[in-house]
């Protein structure tokens, strides 16, 4: 079941979907952090698909101080030069502290519906959004009880202030984190620094590469790999079993 939502969150409100299972609930709640496509209807079917597994979840618009902006097709939103703009454009505009903002707003958001039970949520984020689920976590302390990322880029970049992976010993969740294959966005380097930096924080966690392409997860993009999105679903339970239950 499918409901339009609003949150408000530091900067105005957010347009949402929250995605329910059948039944009373409550369930514990999931926050979706979308690709750089924004939300969108494959979004959408993700998110009730994980909803009929027993979940609460959210899906915001990412892209929400843009006002009422034009969806993007994902067949031309990297290759047409103007809506490669204009996706970088909003892209731009989501720094450190407007995502952990809106993050903890989300988070409230869920943990105050009756239909969820707290005290925390699980995050899962991919692409750009894989980033976001791991800066909540580094920020949100106890509101996050499990973090995911499906090939996520930029999550532990040396030299990058704004690294998550700086900010690891802020992390109260579970992390599991899985990569494409021959991503420069998260390579092999990056990945071992990550490793360490939630070693060194003490953080349970994760962190492995699957044999398939930037994007594999998501059934619009054109690397979407069946196998890899099929492993991505089994990871999240796992990793959601450790959530709270009603």
């Amino acid at each position: 079941m499918r409901q339009d939502v609003q949150i408000d969150t530091p900067d105005g409100t957010a347009e949402a979907t929250l995605h329910l299972p059948e039944g009373d609930g409550p369930w514990p709640g999931v926050i979706v952090f979308p690709d750089a496509g924004g939300p969108r209807e494959t979004f959408r079917d993700m998110a009730d698909r994980l909803a009929e597994t027993g979940f609460a979840v959210l899906l915001p618009d990412v892209y929400h101080r843009a006002g009422n902006w034009e969806p993007f097709d994902m067949a031309t939103a990297f290759s047409d030069p103007d809506e490669r703009a204009r996706l970088f454009g909003l892209m731009g505009e989501l720094t450190n502290e407007r995502i952990i903002a809106d993050a903890g707003a989300y988070a409230d958001f869920l943990l105050a519906r009756p239909e969820v039970v707290g005290p925390g949520v699980g995050t899962t984020g991919y692409c750009m959004g894989g980033r976001m689920s791991l800066l909540a976590a580094t920020a949100l302390g106890g509101k996050v009880a499990a973090a995911a990322s499906f090939h996520g880029g930029r999550l532990a970049v040396e030299d990058d202030p704004d690294s998550p992976h700086l900010a690891a010993d802020g992390i109260e969740a579970t992390v599991y984190v899985a990569g494409a294959a021959d991503d420069s966005s998260f390579t092999a380097d990056q990945a071992q620094l990550l490793d360490n930096a939630l070693t060194m924080a003490d953080v349970a966690h994760t962190v492995e590469f699957y044999p398939a392409h930037h994007g594999f997860a998501v059934p619009d993009n054109s690397t979407h790999d069946v196998d890899a999105e099929n492993r991505h679903w089994e990871a999240l339970a796992t990793l959601y079993s450790t959530l709270p239950r009603g």
